[in-house]
């Protein structure tokens, strides 16, 4: 949802929520506790030492130049350049201690996010895409280090700054308090305004460049097709247009700075004015020494700063707070498949049975299955086929236990799957998808995801079982052939014989299969062909089947339409009925008859 301006509202943080946030934010840096002690202890020796440089110039104008007193002004020198190296080496310390803790908090919050991210089903995925959770730990972590990084000891040093300003005018003269005061009303109106202004211009720039670097990634992801239609042009104009909104966004935010910051400029000047002014009248009735205006003018820097960099920090801390909003909601996020707090482990073989299920996607009109009921004996291979979109896919994955049924039980060995173990459950079913997924690194290394402990000769067995030691023999590093970013160095029949290799490593029970010969050319296919045949020897395989060929080696065939199973035999018997399946058969005979 979008406010006018393009300002999107999931940065807009109301009072409730920051005051949530802060405190969960508080409760999170327990552990840096003495470290935030320290870097407070260090911004009020460093404002401490600021504030009394001013007072120090005051001492030796008055007690040492005007009373001719050397050595008052040779104690007032020394004094300054205590204070001077005093604020320097705190300030550094602070620095140290503030980045130290800010930094300890990010890698806290990126572990937890993470984390968290791990534990979830597939349903958190289905809503959330994959680009948005990268930003939330890039961009919205970078919003944080912004803010722990400076933002937070300009905001202590700001507050302590402006309190103790004006305690230290107060105690030198109320008279040139009352002076220093008058351009204030103005200065924090300016200032109420600016963060307005700027917080509205800042979403907008953030929205404009999100939009911006969309229209470039599409650019550059889509270029094939984009140069093999000759729409060069219009993609140019597209980003032109994305590209000028981003300007204009840029010009709004500069134009709010450059009035605010020339205000602030003007009020510090007229302030030193009416101080010079009236304070020399003050000094010249003898209502204050000549050092107390020369302290005040040299004072007021610390009277107007703090309240310009509070007016600066309000865009960061407002990024930072939609920002821990976001992460905390991930955080918030409670995995849908999670283990039972009294979660058994499965037998080691039994009878997988579903009863009565149903299962309806998030923001989906109908439901994907709609009281189905289905038993695989041990050893069974049952086929799922069906028109696109009918359900079974969804109904082999409810099978697997990446998704949990609304209603109705999946079971395995009469363990329902909702109370097993994790450990039990991934070693029981093994579910192989289409494309085997490969992560950078080496054969060996990619194998080891399915077991890490599994040892080499452990991992030769796995790849021995599917009939593939010759092919990846052939290999000149072997099993420690890097494959590179996503498998980009194999084939997809190689790519696939890992996949396989990975599921034999862990000899589960149950194997489920998303015909995983279906995206193979024909040079690897039957290889690939083979391999499966041997990984489904003594096991209970259920694969989602695209051809008629996988479909007639099935000993049971469920036929999904309209998100229940409308038919359920095997091959001869399903074409005798001339039904649902018989209508598929003679479509996949058609398709791949010879022209």
């Amino acid at each position: 949802m979008w406010q006018s301006g393009g300002v999107s509202d999931e940065d807009r943080l109301s009072r409730a929520q920051a005051r949530t946030i802060l405190g969960r934010v508080f409760k999170m840096a327990t552990p840096f506790r003495r470290t935030m002690y320290i870097a407070f202890g260090c911004v009020l020796m460093t404002t401490a030492a600021t504030l009394a440089a001013p007072v120090i110039v005051r001492h030796g104008i008055d007690a040492g130049i005007r009373a001719k007193n050397t050595s008052e002004l040779n104690l007032a020198v020394v004094l300054y350049v205590f204070v001077v190296a005093l604020s320097y080496v705190f300030g550094r310390l602070l620095f140290v201690f503030v980045n130290r803790t800010g930094e300890s908090f990010l890698r806290l919050l990126r572990l937890a996010v993470f984390r968290q991210m791990q534990r979830q089903s597939m349903a958190f995925y289905d809503r959330n895409k994959a680009g948005v959770l990268v930003a939330r730990m890039t961009a919205d972590i970078e919003s944080m280090s912004e803010l722990v990084q400076w933002g937070l000891l300009q905001f202590m040093s700001a507050i302590l700054m402006l309190v103790f300003s004006i305690v230290v005018l107060l105690f030198l003269s109320w008279q040139l308090t009352i002076v220093a005061l008058l351009v204030m009303p103005v200065l924090v109106l300016s200032s109420v305004k600016f963060q307005r202004d700027s917080n509205r211009a800042y979403l907008t720039v953030r929205e404009r460049v999100g939009a911006n670097l969309s229209a470039l990634q599409e650019g550059i992801t889509t270029v094939r097709v984009i140069q093999a239609y000759a729409q060069e042009d219009e993609v140019k104009r597209k980003f032109k247009i994305s590209n000028r909104s981003l300007f204009a966004a840029h010009e709004k935010s500069v134009r709010v700075s450059t009035w605010y910051f020339a205000l602030v400029e003007f009020s510090g000047v007229l302030a030193t004015s009416l101080m010079i002014g009236i304070g020399g009248w003050f000094a010249h009735r003898g209502t204050v020494t000549l050092g107390t205006v020369v302290a005040f003018v040299l004072l007021l820097s610390s009277l107007f700063d703090p309240v310009q960099q509070l007016s600066q920090l309000y865009n960061t801390v407002q990024s930072a707070g939609a920002a821990l909003n976001k992460l905390f909601a991930i955080l918030d996020a409670k995995p849908e498949v999670d283990e039972h707090h009294s979660a058994v482990d499965l037998p080691k073989t039994g009878e997988l049975k579903v009863t009565d299920i149903s299962f309806t996607y998030a923001g989906a009109d109908a439901p994907a299955l709609d009281g189905v009921s289905i038993k695989v004996g041990v050893g069974e291979k049952l086929a799922l086929v069906g028109p696109t979109g009918a359900g079974k896919s969804t109904l082999a994955k409810l099978m697997a236990r990446l998704y949990d049924p609304q209603t109705g039980t999946v079971s395995f060995g009469g363990v329902d799957l909702k109370l097993a173990t994790m450990t039990s459950l991934r070693q029981c079913i093994a579910v192989v998808p289409q494309e085997g997924f490969l992560f950078n690194g080496s054969i060996r290394d990619n194998l080891r995801i399915a077991r890490a402990d599994a040892t080499d000769a452990e991992i030769e067995a796995a790849i021995a079982a599917i009939g593939a030691t010759e092919h990846f023999a052939q290999f000149a590093d072997g099993l420690d052939t890097e494959v590179r970013e996503r498998g980009s160095r194999l084939s997809a029949g190689e790519r696939q014989l890992v996949a396989l290799a990975r599921a034999a490593l862990v000899d589960p029970a149950v194997l489920v299969l998303d015909e995983a010969t279906s995206n193979l050319d024909p040079g690897t296919e039957a290889e690939v062909e083979h391999a499966l045949e041997r990984l489904m020897t003594g096991r209970t395989v259920i694969v989602v089947a695209h051809r008629l060929s996988t479909v007639q080696r099935a000993d049971n065939i469920a036929v999904i339409v309209d998100a229940k199973v409308a038919e359920y035999g095997n091959h001869d018997d399903l074409l005798a009925r001339n039904g649902h399946y018989a209508r598929l058969a003679r479509a996949w005979q058609k398709s791949h008859a010879p022209s």
